[in-house]
Order: C-alpha cells, then sequence, then structure tokens
C-alpha cells in the first residue's frame, strides 16, 4: 500500500514537473484520474459543482483564488506548478472582474431596493385646499387612480429586480449578467419619464440621481 502511494505520488510529481507544457485543464484532469476519481466526487472534495469542474477541465474557465488553493493542497502541488504565467494574470484578471461584478451587483440591488423610500418620503405634490402639499406615495390620495397605480407599480418593480440582483451576485448565467444592468438603467428612465410627465419633479429628480450613479458604474467598467 505504502509502495502505491509512494508511486503514485511519484508519478504527479513527474506529471507536473516533466510537462510544463500541459495546460492547466489538462492537468487538472491528469491528476483527478490519478487519484482515481470522477468529476462528481472531485467537485464534492473541493466543494464545487461538476459543472464547474467540468468547466475548467474543459478550458472553458478558471477557478477563482479561493478554488485554486483548494486544488493546490489537495492534490499537494504548488500553484506555480500548476499553472503558467499568463493563466496566473488570467485568473487574476478574472478574480478582480469577478470581485467588481459583485460590488456592482451590490450598489445596483441596493439603488433599486432604494425606490421603496418614495412609498415612505415626502417626493410627491398634492394639491389640498388650494395648497401643494408634499407627501409620500402612501399618502397620496387626491390623484387619478392609474397614476397612483402605475407609480406603485414601477416601485414595486424596482424593489423586486433589487432583491434578485442582491440575491443572484454570484449567477455566471450569461443572459442575466447581460441584461440585469441595461434592464435596471431602463426601467429608471421609464421612471423618470413617468414622473415629468405627470409633473412629481421631487420624484423624478430622486429616480434621476440613481439613474445617474448607475450609468456613471456602467461607464467605469468600460
Amino acid at each position: 500500500m505504502y509502495g502505491q502511494r509512494l508511486g503514485l505520488g511519484k508519478h504527479i510529481k513527474d506529471l507536473i514537473d516533466g510537462e510544463t507544457q500541459m495546460e492547466f485543464n489538462e492537468k487538472l484532469q491528469e491528476l483527478r484520474k490519478q487519484k482515481g476519481l470522477t468529476q462528481e466526487e472531485l467537485a464534492e472534495l473541493l466543494y464545487v459543482s461538476r459543472t464547474a469542474i467540468s468547466k475548467w477541465e474543459s478550458g472553458r474557465g478558471f477557478p477563482n483564488i479561493e478554488s485554486l488553493k483548494a486544488i493546490s493542497k489537495f492534490f499537494s502541488v504548488s500553484l506555480d506548478k500548476l499553472l503558467s504565467g499568463e493563466e496566473i494574470l488570467a485568473i487574476a484578471e478574472n478574480d478582480h472582474k469577478q470581485k467588481e461584478r459583485t460590488l456592482r451587483d451590490l450598489i445596483f440591488g441596493l439603488l433599486d431596493c432604494g425606490m421603496a423610500l418614495l412609498l415612505f418620503l415626502p417626493f410627491f405634490g398634492q394639491k389640498a385646499d388650494g395648497v401643494i402639499r408634499e407627501v409620500s406615495l402612501i399618502a397620496l390620495s387626491n390623484i387619478q387612480t392609474y397614476l397612483k397605480t402605475a407609480y406603485i407599480a414601477f416601485v414595486g418593480i424596482m424593489i423586486v429586480l433589487g432583491i434578485i440582483t442582491l440575491a443572484l451576485q454570484n449567477c455566471c448565467q450569461r443572459f442575466w449578467t447581460q441584461s440585469k444592468s441595461i434592464l435596471s438603467l431602463s426601467l429608471s428612465a421609464v421612471g423618470v419619464c413617468l414622473f415629468i410627465i405627470s409633473q412629481q419633479p421631487y420624484a423624478a429628480v430622486f429616480v434621476f440621481a440613481f439613474l445617474i450613479i448607475k450609468a456613471l458604474m456602467l461607464i467605469k467598467r468600460q
């Protein structure tokens, strides 16, 4: 038994040291097979999904820093043996982009949820006895029913979008990652137009301020 383990360890060392031209995905696949593990078994040991292992082994992506440390520890192989210089740079860049995306999602989610303030703060003008008073959306009464319904629908949709954005910060589905920011911006623009057309300037300025913050964040990303 000891001899088998020693032989396996030597084989892995020779694999890493001798075949330096192998890509990370090839090394990972070979190391897994030498351990006699399936992708699903390795995924369980590394606390990731089987899809992630499949993605890494097919060369369609790299693990994040934490997963790389776990792989290095599990196979007793240093990171510089697992990865080339270019791969290390690519992973560092991907990790940086992921952190930026997570921060952006957090800010977008909080801003969208922040539309709930319209329900409680006096952003809406209401005329009573010849005097215009500022009231919250909840207290707004002297207005056409369809307009108040539109206001509440806008606020509700923004809050739901914000909650979903916060809940799916780590979601990597291509459609979601590409559409969530545009959807948030588009809905905010609709809200600004709605409040301007219905002559609610304070509410329009409030939503417009949030829209500008989102737009600046997207411009910075570019």
